[in-house]
């Protein structure tokens, strides 16, 4: 399982997005997101495979790459929630 971040860097949302990163890598295991600025190659290709619309989102994707939840736009998930698919093989 693995949970990935989209979002750019040099926006109104990026101080929030990258907050809500520090805050959960403080209090849950480092290393669990991966997070990508959609304005690099890869990012913007990542966004266009799986149709993400709104910046942020984020991807809580199985092992095949299939989408098991994602949450686009302003509204963050609770940190716990997402620590929940951090370490669960749902």
């Amino acid at each position: 399982m693995k949970v990935l971040i989209l979002y750019r860097p040099n926006s109104e949302e990026a101080r929030s997005v990258e907050t809500f990163i520090h805050d959960f890598q403080t209090h849950h295991e480092p290393g669990r997101l991966e997070v990508m600025d959609v304005n690099t190659r890869d990012g913007y290709a990542t966004a266009t495979l799986y149709d993400i619309m709104q910046y942020p989102a984020i991807l809580v994707l199985r092992d095949d790459g299939s989408i098991l939840k994602s949450w686009e736009g302003e509204s963050l998930p609770m940190m716990d929630e997402l620590a929940y698919y951090t370490f669960s093989d749902v």
